[in-house]
């Protein structure tokens, strides 16, 4: 939805407010709140005045890259389980669900500084990450590969703690072992 009320945005101004966000994952992953907005702007190919447009202060545009990243990887969960059966499709969420986490950890010090002007960008998250394994798991329930009896806010808190422990670009191994493991853990027992 724009920011200018509620008509939709033009193409070429979605296209724009597409890749300054995806350009501000980047930089705030990688650079902290230090990167500069003229830096965005300027790798996302269009203005500084663009930028503000969208995004009138650093923190709205910060609080709308974290919100576009868990977007982006709630939406996955429809297309991983029209190409794929319900167990892969939930263990392949679990690899994005460590790629976002990963992104997050980057943005850590940007987020806190939108935390300290008041805004909150956690607000809705956990709510629609629950919704999404929720949904992950249902599929797998109903044709019997994952198990009934465990909650979606449980799969959530264990990835969340192998993300804590081996939530490091360095770890991804490690991470892909134990999220293997606690796939096991989901499938129905003989």
């Amino acid at each position: 939805m724009s920011e200018i009320g509620t008509r939709p945005l033009r193409a070429d101004a979605a296209r724009n407010r597409d890749r300054l966000l995806e350009v501000a994952v980047r930089a705030f992953a990688h650079d902290g709140p230090e990167v500069t907005l003229d830096a965005i702007a300027r790798e996302a190919g269009v203005g500084i005045g663009t930028l503000y447009r969208h995004f009138p202060t650093r923190e709205a545009l910060v609080e709308a890259a974290y919100r576009s990243e868990l977007s982006r990887l709630c939406d996955a969960v429809d297309g991983l389980l029209a190409t794929m059966a319900p167990d892969a499709a939930l263990r392949a969420w679990m690899d994005l669900f460590v790629d976002y986490m990963t992104t997050k950890r980057g943005m850590a010090d940007a987020l806190r500084a939108v935390i300290a002007s008041g805004g909150n960008p956690y607000a809705q998250s956990r709510g629609f990450l629950v919704a999404a394994i929720t949904t992950l798991l249902s599929a797998g329930i109903d044709c019997g590969t994952l198990r009934g009896d465990v909650a979606a806010v449980d799969v959530l808190a264990s990835m969340s703690g192998i993300t804590l422990s081996a939530g490091e670009p360095c770890q991804r191994d490690q991470a892909r072992r134990l999220l293997d493991l606690l796939m096991d853990g989901l499938r129905p027992r003989a």
